[in-house]
């Protein structure tokens, strides 16, 4: 049989309605297996107004359970029989006496008979009703149920063969039914169901779509249509998108067109005050580049074809962009005359009660700014002035009114400052990347600031230890070490990340001890320690995101990992060259290969040494090699070992797999042939030192002993 289940309420958010689609399957389907009914498939619906579940194949009864327990001796003290007793719903005489080692015990033999999937899904559905896990609920009228807004009906049939029959269910004064409603204003009377086909064909009729991705659909094709017909197109937005697709049944897009007084305004602020006011998707001339339009989305077909609708919508847009010029107007004014006075008042905005003010940041990122310039081919004057310059719009109005527009507006006062395109470019480009998905900036100028603004966050942030911990990171702290990874990869940056969080931590540690209310700085010792222990540990987190966006392009954590605890660990751009091309060695067999005669050379050396007391590190000698296998490994690591070396130094890494490639048939061939626990001592030793001269070959690349397989 099938389940349909309609919950009919006041307008529903947006915003909740996936969610909302996702608990309400799980509640109830997971409920319904939990009591002994299995599905074929099940489907959640929403709209506005309502939340829908349509189960397919569902059992018509549970079945017959029969369970056996185990109780206590049956000469247990009367209180824990009487305990047993409650637990199972059982009388003393219907229990079992059982020999049970060399006691009797009591078994209880307990039959469940099978329920019908009526009364399931009516326990099943009242319990997820009433335990619904809304963000925000209330209660209304003189009931107990809370809803996210009033609850006006409830539709719950199950439907076979022989019809349709209706769940029996009463939740405070609402009786479940086989009725539905419409479109609110085009068809508000009762609609008869009897099934989940029959339903969503009726609705439709009334002018209701059931799924939201069908609503979405059809304002993007008419929305295209819309601005096709004049020669525009829709500017992507696809959260509003999906947005307007909760607030309507039956999605009506209109044109309509911006005044000429508003065209001048900054695309972005154009879109963005329509998107955040109106939920307006905005409409572009390709041929101008500027928003010259916006498509809004009713929810009823009008006579007018939605004049009168455009009519209100305007005024109300009008005055909203008439804000905004007057924004624009007064920030350009402030713009021109050098930003001073938004520089002044930024030292009153703070950015966290134990790291300072904004303006304390902007004279960290400032001389950070310039110490990284050169690594990424900045001029260092032009990142110190970009980064002075970066965070001032954070006083303007128009970043007041929309704070999602921060660096995008800093551009254009940048501009209007008259500052180089560089400078006014790190305005908007030093925030990213802000997710895994957004570009990485290129233009050296914005890459200094960007790492700057990251990096002082990260340090300022492990300077007053506030680290993420497990799911929890309130400052985003894994987004801008992630930021960080992809700004020296993206660029191919050299440098050394642990002198640059040097002088940001340098620079929070000194503000800390100026803000020492006892006057008293730390020790000399006890600071230096403070330092090395925040960068370590900082360098260790960077390292951990940078095995995560590895693994995401194919690079095992085990070879990161071997090199990570090389020389240079903190070149994140040498790390990454050295674990591609140990990545691709180790794809070939020859690499595979060679890695288990590493390993097993590894291993052999680590039992010798700690049996022995010694460390084997010198003095192998190929006038004691006893056996042509000994003296053609010699042969082969001295040529390996200046080709490695002299490749490393050029870093030329696939040139260095290859020369460590080369070893793997001669040292194959050496540990078949040669016993390396000679009897002979003087035998054994240079043997020993010949492995070790293996292990160190192998050090000049990777730490192998970290490396799987």
């Amino acid at each position: 049989m099938d389940l349909l289940i309609e919950l009919f309420s006041e307008e529903i958010p947006a915003r909740m309605q996936p969610r909302a689609r996702d608990d309400l399957r799980r509640l109830v389907t997971d409920g319904l297996v939990e009591a002994g009914l299995t599905y074929v498939s099940a489907g959640a619906f929403s709209t506005p107004r309502r939340l829908v579940l349509a189960v397919e194949g569902l059992t018509p009864q549970s079945k017959p359970v029969r369970e056996e327990r185990k109780g206590p001796r049956t000469d247990a003290p009367e209180k824990a029989i009487e305990g047993f007793l409650r637990a199972t719903g059982l009388t003393l005489d219907q229990l079992e006496r059982r020999p049970e080692k060399k006691d009797e015990a009591y078994f209880a033999i307990i039959e469940r008979p099978g329920r019908g999937a009526p009364d399931i899904v009516a326990e099943v559905l009242e319990s997820a009703i009433r335990n619904f896990p809304w963000p925000k609920s209330m209660r209304w009228g003189s009931g107990n149920l809370r809803w996210v807004r009033p609850l006006h009906s409830i539709l719950c049939i199950l439907s076979d063969e022989a019809g349709a029959q209706v769940v029996p269910l009463t939740i405070d004064d609402i009786a479940a039914g086989d009725t539905t409603r419409g479109h609110r204003f085009i068809a508000p009377d009762p609609i008869r169901v009897s099934g989940f086909d029959d339903y969503a064909a009726k609705l439709l009729r009334a002018k209701v779509m059931l799924d939201s991705a069908q609503r979405e659909a059809a304002i993007r094709q008419e929305a295209a249509n819309l601005a096709f017909a004049r020669g525009w197109e829709i500017v992507p937005d696809e959260g509003l998108m999906a947005e307007l697709a909760g607030l309507v049944e039956w999605p009506v897009p209109l044109m309509g067109v911006i005044e000429a007084k508003f065209l001048d305004l900054p695309p972005e602020v154009l879109q963005t005050s329509m998107r955040e006011h109106q939920k307006f998707l905005s409409a572009r001339n390709p041929k101008t580049g500027r928003i010259e339009g916006y498509v809004t989305v009713a929810n009823i077909e009008t006579p007018d074809h939605g004049a009168t609708i455009l009519h209100g919508n305007q005024r109300v847009l009008a005055a909203r962009l008439s804000d905004a010029a007057f924004f624009w107007d007064n920030d350009l004014r402030e713009a021109r005359a050098g930003m001073q006075d938004w520089a002044e008042g930024l030292k009153a905005v703070t950015f966290h009660a134990k790291l300072g003010s904004q303006a304390d940041r902007v004279e960290r990122i400032a001389a950070l700014a310039r110490e990284i310039a050169p690594a990424v081919g900045a001029d260092p004057a032009l990142a110190e002035q970009a980064a002075r310059v970066a965070k001032l719009d954070l006083r303007s109005a128009m970043v007041g009114e929309f704070p999602e527009l921060q660096g995008t507006m800093g551009r254009y006062y940048a501009k209007a400052a008259g500052l180089p395109d560089a400078v006014a470019d790190a305005a908007s480009d030093h925030y990213s990347p802000l997710g895994p998905s957004d570009e990485v900036p290129s233009a050296p100028v914005s890459v200094a600031v960007a790492l700057a603004d990251k990096l002082d966050t990260l340090t300022g942030f492990w300077a007053i230890n506030e680290k993420p911990t497990g799911s929890k990171d309130p400052f985003a702290l894994r987004r801008a070490a992630l930021g960080v990874i992809r700004l020296v990869l993206g660029n191919g940056a050299r440098a050394s990340l642990s002198a640059w969080m040097n002088t940001a931590f340098g620079a929070h540690h000194q503000a800390q001890e100026g803000k020492d209310a006892s006057n008293q700085p730390h020790a000399p010792e006890t600071a230096s320690e403070s330092l090395t222990n925040d960068e370590q540990d900082l360098l260790a987190f960077l390292h951990d995101r940078l095995k995560v966006h590895l693994r995401d392009q194919g690079i095992r954590h085990d070879i990161i990992d071997a090199l990570l605890h090389m020389p240079g660990n903190d070149d994140l751009t040498l790390v990454v060259s050295r674990a591609t091309a140990l990545n691709d060695m180790l794809k070939t067999e020859d690499g595979t290969n060679l890695l288990q005669g590493l390993k097993r050379t590894n291993n052999i050396l680590a039992q010798a040494e700690d049996k022995d007391g010694v460390e084997y590190s010198f003095g192998a000698d190929p006038k004691y090699a006893d056996t042509d296998q000994e003296r053609g490994l010699f042969a082969a690591l001295d040529a390996a070992e200046p080709a490695i070396r002299a490749a490393v130094k050029a870093e030329d890494f696939p040139a260095a797999m290859s020369a460590i490639a080369a070893l793997r048939a001669p040292v194959d061939a050496f540990f078949e042939a040669v016993q390396v626990n000679s009897d002979n001592q003087i035998l054994r030793r240079n043997r020993l030192n010949l492995l070790s001269r293996i292990r160190e070959t192998g050090r000049l690349i990777a730490d192998f002993s970290r490396i799987e397989g």
